[in-house]
């Protein structure tokens, strides 16, 4: 059998190091997998990118095009990456003229696609979805709810304006989608999304985590990891990252300082400083609860894993999520996490037992989290059970048998 996945990148970004990550488990379940996208970070022999120079050209013209145009005619309070796959592509050619039994979508948009591409694809598709685009308009995550009703006319949100792009890009899927693809989501939170959307309610979806290489994410040692990189050693460290870690409104940095706030005159809280990786170091308050350590933008494993190991228990505070590496990747490292519980974050996180999910953006139970963690009597026991239930939860060994059980399900219905 072989698998072709199409995601715009191969690394570059959570969606495509998942989709990378989903494709290396299956190599090394001895899948003929590989890997086409439109721009390549990586040297790996089985990831392949447009060669000419005039195609590159053309691709990094592409989103630009759509978003300094036809994007700009939306007027928005909703931040997130808005995409409306217009531009057709190579792709579909090369696909159908390809010797893959099956193609796995990931994240294909910033004009990969378009939308009527998809519907032109001649192989049998699975789609691996990394956020909320296929059932949404244009946006990628959205606070409303027109994704379960539909986008009509008298439902957009008072926070839009401008042409309703949303529900154009909408309805374009509904008029080129008829045949029903199967979708794998990573976390039951976005396969219940959809399940109640309208334009896929009646999709197959199955659940299955995103894999991790277990032998190299795993726990090593605090003190040498924490001298490495500069750290103190004999303060609890809390750890915040995520790519724009601190200029992304839905990764709730803000929610994270102002529970920090909360918490600065707690005796058990009074040594407590905070790591923060995922972006160049920001503007902040003036006067902070607790001294912070910037490490940047990262961009070797190595460093990232060191960085894990250094932390005493991660938080992600997001206000919207799917299943972000960071959660993963800590755990591996049989690292705690402190999270609101939202998204597909309960599909990672056992209550007081691998971490603490606080009530939905409530500050204080984000604090009352922190504070879990920090009066937690046997730490050591805690981390062993996290790194135990991760390579259950995580390995690529599952993950690969768990996407071959549907490729094969679905190469048996043809």
């Amino acid at each position: 059998m072989k698998v072709v996945h199409l995601s715009f990148s191969d690394i570059n970004g959570g969606a495509a190091r998942s989709s990378y990550r989903i494709h290396q488990s299956l190599l090394k379940a001895e899948i003929n997998s590989c890997m086409w996208v439109n721009k390549a970070t990586t040297d790996d022999l089985t990831v392949e990118k447009p060669l000419g120079i005039i195609e590159r050209i053309l691709i990094e013209l592409r989103s630009p095009l759509i978003n300094n145009s036809l994007v700009k005619t939306l007027k928005t309070k909703n931040k997130i990456i808005h995409s409306p796959s217009v531009l057709k592509s190579r792709w579909v050619k090369l696909i159908n003229e390809s010797d893959a039994d099956v193609v796995n979508l990931h994240w294909i948009q910033n004009e990969m696609l378009s939308i009527s591409d998809i519907s032109k694809i001649k192989k049998p598709i699975v789609w691996t979805l990394h956020d909320m685009w296929a059932f949404c308009g244009s946006e990628h995550y959205t606070q409303d709810h027109r994704w379960r009703d539909g986008y009509l006319n008298n439902n957009r949100p008072a926070y839009e304006s401008g042409f309703d792009l949303n529900r154009w890009t909408w309805k374009r899927k509904e008029k080129y989608w008829k045949t029903p693809i199967q979708i794998v989501t990573p976390t039951k939170w976005l396969a219940e999304c959809v399940n109640e959307s309208k334009l896929m309610y009646n999709w197959p979806v199955n659940v299955i985590s995103y894999p991790i290489d277990t032998n190299f994410w795993k726990p090593m040692s605090k003190n040498n990891k924490r001298e490495l990189l500069g750290l103190p050693r004999d303060v609890p460290l809390l750890l915040f990252g995520a790519f724009d870690s601190a200029t992304d409104h839905r990764k709730g940095y803000d929610l994270l300082l102002a529970a920090l706030e909360n918490l600065k005159t707690h005796p058990k809280f009074r040594d407590v400083e905070l790591v923060v990786f995922g972006q160049s170091k920001p503007k902040l308050p003036t006067k902070l609860a607790v001294p912070i350590h910037h490490m940047g933008k990262i961009h070797d494993d190595e460093i990232l894993r060191a960085i894990y190991n250094a932390a005493d228990v991660m938080v992600i505070p997001s206000r919207q999520d799917n299943l972000p590496n960071v959660a993963v990747e800590a755990h591996a490292c049989g690292v705690p996490i402190i999270s609101f519980n939202v998204g597909g974050l309960p599909g990672v996180i056992e209550h007081q037992k691998t971490g603490y999910l606080a009530k939905s953006f409530e500050i204080e139970d984000l604090a009352n989290g922190i504070l879990w963690f920090l009066n937690h009597s046997d730490k050591k026991q805690l981390n062993n059970y996290i790194r135990e239930q991760a390579v259950l939860k995580f390995s690529q060994k599952k993950v690969a048998e768990e996407y071959l059980s549907i490729y094969k399900n679905l190469l048996q219905q043809i």
